[in-house]
């Protein structure tokens, strides 16, 4: 049986009620200069977007989310973020921060984790 790709989300903000608070006040005022693309894609202001979470439930592969305080608590390891990294017998990155500033919606992130895991 062959095991499920397991793809380690990382976005570029802290954890914690605060700091989403922070975030959301952020992303409402000045959407434009928001730190993380990746929060853009799969989150709108309040809630999950419905398009990416239609994926993330239908999806085969195995999906983690994490702050990057909680990346590099539980992996030791930092990266540039956001980012999404395949874990394998390591980490490696899957798709760049570069690339994921690059994505202007949940469709098109959805169609490159698509094409890359199969």
């Amino acid at each position: 049986m062959v095991e499920a790709m397991e793809l380690v989300f990382v976005y570029n903000a802290e954890s914690g009620t605060l700091s989403a608070l922070l975030d959301l006040g952020h992303k409402m005022v000045s959407p434009e200069s928001y730190k993380c693309n990746l929060c853009s894609l799969t989150h709108g202001s309040l809630t999950e977007r419905k398009e990416w979470k239609r994926f993330r439930e239908a999806t085969a592969l195995e999906l983690v989310f994490l702050h990057k305080d909680e990346f590099e608590k539980e992996y030791g390891q930092e990266f540039s973020y956001p980012v999404v990294l395949k874990k394998d017998s390591g980490l490696e990155v899957f798709i760049s921060t570069e690339e994921l500033n690059g994505i202007t919606g949940p469709a098109q992130l959805i169609a490159l984790v698509e094409s890359r895991a199969s």
